[in-house]
């Protein structure tokens, strides 16, 4: 009699496990992975969505590839006084010889 009150006991307070479910346990760390892989999907597409739409200052393109061409910051240095018309001509001809497509 006190072995079937103990065995009793034992399944009713072991549990769902002690009755067959003891894979379930392994749903949790897949849940987990999921909400993880879910809130990386959506920093990441958000991330992209700002990028392809323009940052702050309407550039195109993530940070490290916002700034300007060659061409633009060696006009801009020109239009500042900090080189002369022949060389900035001179640096512009290298620049425009030097294209990677062309």
């Amino acid at each position: 009699m006190f072995a079937t009150l103990a065995t009793t006991a034992v399944v009713t307070h072991a549990g769902p496990w002690a009755a067959g479910f003891g894979w379930v346990f392994f749903l949790i760390p897949v849940f987990w992975f999921l909400v993880i892989g879910l809130i990386i999907f959506l920093v990441t597409r958000s991330r992209r969505r700002y990028w392809a739409h323009g940052g702050p200052d309407g550039s195109y393109g993530p940070p490290w590839m916002r700034a300007g061409s060659a061409e633009s910051t060696l006009s801009e240095r020109f239009a500042k006084g900090d080189i002369d018309e022949t060389e900035y001509r001179a640096r512009l001809e290298v620049l425009r010889a030097n294209r990677p497509n062309a």
